[in-house]
């Protein structure tokens, strides 16, 4: 066994503790990463605070990205060394897989959430005395200086690639979201008309991607200032405060006819029906925000979504196959087009209690935790 420093969720709303723990070799199809940066994802807390399918104590984080220090048997294609994102896990072979919607995989939740290695129900990681910890979170379990997870889940960092390692992991999840929401997803079309609700990472990637596809009008909705002014800056062209005045009256001042597409990161009820019920015919709002309660539904008449045929989606990783899609968004970023590394704030993997805060208190827009 090797030793690693990891954050270990121990319970629901409760700090993470820095623990030293036992990491396994990787198993068949595996690879391990010696991880040089790992995003915090709203989703992380979710699992940590609201969900049970990911057995405590466990090691959460899902947006990593290291260097191969080992690899398992019967992997071909990395080797010791390969600078890697760290996906999440698909089974390949399923037809949602073979459709290329990875994210759609039909046993998605087991290999994503289970904390195991399917095959025999084993952990990578061990606390003090063999004590199971909980592993493969989202594939990977990043939270950690050191992460095992399959082959199939990492995608080659390119070549040409500046930035700092530490700063990719958030393309394979966050930033993928909401960029493969308005490219993958929705499919916003040059000339057409985009409204984003928060500007959060998820958000603000839409935001960029409204702009690389040559959207007409690029709203925001945001209540903090300090966002709404990036947001500018990244390719938004109008910006509103859901507290100045009526949300539906602000869209319309500015586009009369209805958005043609909406995507909600806010999971909030009142924000979802606001963004529907100003969707243009035709129209499409996409759903990728986590409610705070898992019972929380919308509320939609039925007529008045037919005859205009306004469209809604749930959206899981932003439709997206990360081997492609990935280098896409580093090439885009090279171009200057994608230049998410302006929302990114580094803090230590032991300090992520503080980062967790932080973010809460609207300091920083993404954590990134360096080991």
């Amino acid at each position: 066994m090797t030793i690693a420093t990891a954050a270990v969720a121990r319970g629901a709303n409760v700090d993470f503790t820095i623990e030293q723990i036992e990491v396994s070799p990787p198993g068949p199809g595996e690879v391990r990463v010696k991880i040089a940066g790992v995003g915090l994802c709203h989703t992380d807390l979710v699992f940590r605070d609201q969900f049970d399918a990911f057995a405590k104590p466990g090691v959460l984080g899902h947006e990593g990205a290291g260097t191969i220090e080992a690899v398992g048997e019967g992997v071909t294609g990395l080797a010791v060394g390969d600078k890697v994102v760290l996906g999440f896990s698909s089974c390949g072979g399923c037809p949602r897989c073979e459709e290329h919607l990875p994210s759609y995989c039909n046993t998605f939740v087991p290999l994503n959430y289970a904390g195991m290695r399917l095959e025999d129900g084993s952990t990578a990681y061990a606390g003090n005395d063999g004590e199971r910890i909980s592993s493969h979170f989202f594939g990977q379990s990043s939270f950690s200086t050191l992460a095992v997870t399959r082959a199939s889940n990492v995608v080659k960092v390119p070549a040409s690639n500046s930035l700092p390692l530490e700063y990719l992991g958030p393309l394979g999840c966050g930033l993928m979201t909401g960029a493969g929401a308005v490219m993958n997803s929705m499919a916003c079309k040059e000339g057409s008309s985009l409204i984003v609700f928060g500007g959060g990472p998820v958000g603000l990637a839409a935001v960029m991607a409204g702009k690389v596809r040559g959207c007409s009008h690029v709203l925001l909705v945001e209540p903090v200032a300090s966002r709404r002014d990036i947001a500018l800056e990244l390719g938004a062209t109008h910006v509103i405060d859901p507290a100045a005045g009526d949300l539906a009256t602000a869209i319309r001042d500015i586009l009369p006819l209805g958005v043609d597409a909406a995507l909600d990161t806010t999971g909030n009820v009142g924000v979802i029906e606001t963004g529907l019920a100003n969707l243009a015919p035709h129209g499409v709002i996409g759903l990728v925000g986590v409610p705070k309660a898992m019972e929380a539904s919308i509320t939609v008449n039925i007529a008045a979504l037919m005859t205009p045929g306004l469209r809604i989606l749930g959206i899981i990783e932003g439709d997206a196959v990360p081997q492609d899609f990935i280098p896409e968004l580093l090439s885009l970023q090279a171009q200057g087009k994608f230049p998410f590394e302006r929302l990114i704030k580094a803090f230590p993997l032991d300090q992520i209690n503080e980062a967790i805060a932080a973010q809460a208190r609207g300091e920083c827009i993404k954590v990134v935790l360096v080991p």
